[in-house]
């Protein structure tokens, strides 16, 4: 139960309405809407995020959901052990990805905030989040994994459903992993974290369309920095291709549209386009899924997890035609 006097004591303003959201609350006050979200993370995550956040907003890019600073100065609110973030309520939509125009103004969005997104140095005192140059060994841990899962599943005595899909189906992803690593140019790779670790840049890591919102005049506004951190930009133009052609029977010509739109605003380095076509060969979805499943990650039921999968399996025709002509999405 969130006590709103502490909250509005904390941050100065008076709290008319108190409305449950979708894992957010939304706040009338006298100081305009707020957005209030209880962070599980401790205060040095949330200040390297407040940190990275006010560096892009300096560096042009304003269309974010900045932290509100409580009357001590903190980007937070404490209440007894909860942590709670105040940012003003954006007035919008969540992006349609099954619309070409709202998919292509959300890559040049993107585009626009990574050139903003870049020359970020945290102080000493906040811990830096940086996954630069671990992709290589990141798809070999998740190969491995893929293994270990295959063996868990053949193990059971009592197969679920969920086994006999992924045993019937494992080999032909982890042929898509070993392709994604054989894709994967090492020296171009290596060129590219050098220049984005001399640049310090950052990454969203969420890019997905319920963290871009569009506003009563168009504008898109990109929320959630939960998962941000230094990480090759490109990343994110890979969620964004993910995200949108899953909804999209994988067609090329969206992904294409995508690419194009971003490289309007910021052009893709070769090394990029090199990286991008490991992240959308590279099975993530369903090593992700079996992940959870397999290592109890997730609360979800055991009929959620089938369904998911049966939804995976069932594209998996369309998803491997659309890497057959992955190449066509930089034409």
């Amino acid at each position: 139960m969130v006590r709103e006097t502490e909250i509005s004591t904390q941050f100065g303003f008076k709290i008319y309405e108190f409305i449950p959201m979708r894992g957010v609350y939304l706040l009338k006050t006298n100081k305009g809407n707020k957005c209030l979200k209880k962070i599980n993370y401790g205060i040095q995550k949330l200040m390297y995020l407040y940190q990275a956040k006010e560096h892009i907003i300096r560096n042009g890019f304003k269309n974010i959901d900045r932290y509100n600073l409580s009357l001590e100065g903190t980007p937070y609110a404490l209440v007894n052990d909860d942590i709670y973030v105040i940012t003003d309520w954006i007035e919008g939509r969540e992006c349609d990805f099954k619309k070409i125009d709202e998919l292509m103004k959300a890559s040049e969005t993107l585009a626009v905030f990574h050139l903003s997104a870049r020359g970020f140095i945290p102080d000493e005192s906040v811990k830096v989040r940086d996954d630069i140059g671990k992709l290589p060994q990141t798809m070999e841990k998740r190969m491995s994994t893929l293994n270990k899962m295959r063996d868990i599943a053949r193990k059971n005595r009592r197969k679920t459903e969920f086994d006999i899909m992924y045993l019937s189906n494992v080999d032909s992803y982890l042929d898509l992993a070993k392709q994604a690593v054989k894709t994967l140019d090492m020296e171009g790779y290596i060129r590219l974290c050098e220049r984005s670790y001399f640049d310090r840049v950052l990454c969203h890591h969420d890019y997905t369309y319920h963290n871009i919102l569009f506003d009563k005049d168009e504008n898109a506004h990109i929320v959630d920095f939960d998962y941000c951190k230094s990480e090759l930009q490109i990343y994110d133009v890979s969620t964004l291709i993910i995200k949108a052609l899953k909804r999209l029977d994988w067609n090329v010509e969206y992904a294409r549209a995508i690419v194009g739109a971003y490289n309007r605003v910021r052009q893709i380095s070769s090394e990029e386009e090199n990286m991008l076509k490991t992240l959308l060969i590279f099975p993530q979805r369903f090593w992700r899924l079996a992940n959870r499943f397999y290592y109890r990650e997730s609360g979800w039921s055991e009929g959620v997890f089938i369904k998911k999968m049966r939804e995976i399996i069932e594209e998996k025709e369309k998803y491997l035609n659309f890497i057959g002509n992955v190449d066509e999405i930089f034409k």
